[in-house]
């Protein structure tokens, strides 16, 4: 359904989720009336024609780099027969009811039908305002270049049509979506429509505003995870030139500045004494052990049967996006405004109105593009702490979390122990246990890293990714391991260390049965669409094809999100401690696909993340304190670790949209493991590599 609202210019609404099926009028019904809603209602995606012929859609989702943006933007030009540069999306404030999540990778598929459908109506009222006005049959009359054009040359721009548009309740044209033979847009490769202001400065992020009063804040926090204040000796600091306030917070001590320089300058001249954290005494080796103890053992293995086992180390990882944590809050006796880039803009506008004492109505967030987060932005820690100091500072405040704050003291993934057995009997797998523990994720109230409050999780879900293969009887556990740590969700979340783990031992069941790895997976996957971007890859990719000595060929596959991908990946194992990923090929169905080129962004991205965390990027632990601390000691892969090949392919389909963002992790750490294996000959247990 689609709807119209009060407004001097064309606005319609649809609401988000709605089925495009059920879109049968141009105008739709509400108990079998005409409905004019009275306001943009929280829970539709709006668009708007203006005068000066924009069409804009205020987005309940943020941009992280996704490309979220461009895709709705392509669309809505697609539907509404508009250029693709007359189509502006920006990102719309915290809203007070609805959904505005960000994650799952479900924004595309659950925006493709409204944002179809909201364009369509409104070209449908648009078209019809023409005809009124040069009095011609409506269906004699087309649209292109965001105009309507008549069969005599004349045209008229849809913002000289808007006024007129927004009152008519009745359409004389269709306003049913375009079948996707007849799409012009959607489905061709386009660069981002952001991609000039992002390259050129234009692009705000949180860091870039300026709000009338902020003053730049940074936190000076404990060595230890979670360590407290004890006592800070402030005089040094408040008496340097710059130095606004200085305020302790939960997390530490905060100072407020005129310039990042010198709050950075004061914060280094804070003397303060710490306590140790409630980790002070504990160390990786410690933790492995206790995870290693906490994997629920296996049942009986099925009489007769031969068994292939493996156990797998993840180790904890950062999410380590190119932008740092920035929020700027201006927090008052009566309401609370605030800045910055979130996945989750409702739930932190409530959390923070708690944490400063106002009602969530008291409070507004604007929600920014964000520069990366891989999941690290469904947490608001930052935007807490802000609100905070804000309120205790009595002022404006932008604070920027240093990359060694959000390296050391912010959310990472939890590390994690496999045990995986796999039964087979007359070269057929007749019982398939995959049993886990991790850290657990429940992080308790939210709030700065050191604020929070660590509760006892729920037991994390028992491993199903196995039903992929016809493995016979499934089955596994898991058990947790209580670390008062700072967790978060991180891209493919569970799925990034269960498949990975998976693959591994889908090769080396192969092995067993002493068959190649693709023709074993062909032979036992259930769905023929993974197998037919596995067939993609293989021969893309010339499986098997002669290497040199020391060299290797892997493969994975993952389906998940309505979507499923094949990864084949070549190594240099030359030097086992040096390995060097040379070729990366992937091929991915994702039912429709709006823009095939962020796609394969998306998927070059995802062979990025599996290279880090398979190869070189994880954090230690050192008696309760992060080792690593910037981009030098968490070595996530640069340009001389990225393929020397790349190439991705995308599967022709007539599905609904699936999900993309986070589909690919799993198959290329997968693929990257493999090939890696059979480049050295070792069997690769921990990761990363180098840990």
């Amino acid at each position: 359904m689609v709807y119209s609202l009060a407004a001097a210019t064309l606005t319609v609404a649809a609401p988000l989720g709605c089925d495009s099926s059920t879109a049968e009028g141009s105008e739709p019904a509400r108990v079998g009336a005409d409905v004019l809603v009275t306001g943009a209602d929280d829970e539709m995606l709006v668009l708007e024609v203006t005068e000066a012929n924009r069409v804009v859609v205020r987005l309940p989702r943020v941009e992280l780099g996704q490309g979220i943006t461009t895709a709705v933007a392509m669309m809505i030009a697609e539907e509404l027969d508009a250029r693709l540069a007359d189509v502006d999306i920006p990102l719309a404030d915290a809203r007070t009811k609805g959904s505005q999540s960000t994650g799952g990778s479900n924004s595309v598929s659950a925006l493709y039908d409204p944002a179809r459908q909201l364009a369509a109506t409104a070209r449908a009222r648009l078209v019809t305002a023409a005809a009124r006005r040069w009095r011609l049959p409506a269906y004699s009359l087309r649209t292109g270049k965001t105009m309507v054009i008549a069969p005599d040359g004349r045209t008229a721009t849809f913002g000289s049509l808007t006024k007129s548009a927004a009152r008519i309740r009745r359409t004389s044209v269709s306003a049913k979506p375009k079948p996707a033979a007849q799409h012009k847009v959607i489905g061709k490769p386009t660069g981002r429509i952001d991609a000039r202001d992002i390259v050129t400065g234009k692009a705000k992020y949180a860091g870039d505003l300026t709000v009338a009063g902020a003053g730049p804040t940074v936190v000076a926090r404990p060595p230890t995870i979670g360590g407290k204040l004890v006592s800070v000796d402030d005089r040094a600091a408040r008496a340097m030139d710059g130095v606004r306030a200085v305020v302790k917070v939960a997390g530490g001590v905060a100072v407020v500045a005129d310039t990042f320089h010198h709050a950075f300058q004061g914060r280094d001249a804070l003397k303060i004494k710490w306590a140790p954290g409630p980790l002070a005494g504990l160390s990786d080796a410690a933790i492995r052990s206790r995870l290693r103890a906490a994997v629920p053992r296996p049942g009986a293995a099925p009489q007769g049967s031969t068994q292939v086992e493996g156990e797998f180390e993840f180790a904890f990882v950062s999410h380590a996006p190119m932008e740092v944590l920035t929020a700027v809050a201006d927090v008052r006796a009566d309401r609370a405004e605030l800045w910055f880039s979130s996945q989750t803009p409702m739930d932190a506008r409530d959390t923070i109105a708690s944490a400063v004492g106002l009602s969530a109505a008291k409070v507004k967030v604007h929600v920014m593009r964000g520069g990366g987060s891989f999941g690290r932005r469904l947490n608001f820690d930052a935007a807490i702490e802000a609100a905070l100091i804000s309120k205790a500072a009595k002022q404006p405040v932008k604070l920027m979390w240093s990359r060694n704050d959000d390296t050391r003291h912010g959310r990472m993934r939890p590390a994690s122990h496999h045990r995986i057995r796999a039964s087979h009997t007359d070269g057929r797998v007749v019982a398939f246990t995959h049993a886990t523990a991790s850290v657990n994720e429940s992080y308790g109230k939210q709030g700065s890293a050191n604020q929070a409050v660590f509760v006892r999780p729920v037991a994390a879900p028992v491993p199903s990714d196995s039903g992929l293969y016809n493995f016979g009887r499934l089955s596994g556990d898991s058990g947790s391991v209580d670390l008062a740590m700072p967790l978060g969700a991180w891209r493919s979340v569970d799925s990034g260390t269960v498949r990975t783990a998976e693959e591994i031992m889908v090769d080396e069941i192969a092995g067993s049965l002493g068959v190649d790895p693709v023709t074993f997976r062909r032979t036992t996957l259930r769905n023929k669409a993974v197998r037919a971007v596995l067939d993609k890859v293989a021969e893309a990719g010339s499986w098997n094809s002669p290497l040199p000595a020391g060299h290797g060929q892997g493969v994975a596959v993952h389906e998940e999100y309505g979507s499923c991908v094949a990864c084949l990946v070549e190594i240099d194992g030359t030097d086992p401690k040096k390995p060097r990923v040379t070729k990366v090929v992937m091929a991915a169905d994702v039912g429709t696909v709006v823009n095939p080129r962020g796609l394969e962004a998306q998927l070059m991205g995802a062979a990025t993340d599996g290279i880090s965390v398979i190869l070189q990027a994880g954090l230690h632990i050192d008696r309760g304190a992060v080792r690593e601390g910037s981009y030098k000691d968490f070595q996530w892969a640069r340009q001389r670790n990225a393929p020397l090949y790349f190439e991705a392919h995308v599967m022709p389909s007539k599905g609904e949209p699936g999900g993309a963002g986070e589909l690919g992790v799993p198959a290329a750490s997968g693929a990257v493991a493999n090939a890696y294996a059979r480049a050295t000959g070792l069997k690769p247990r921990r990761f990363p590599l180098n840990f």
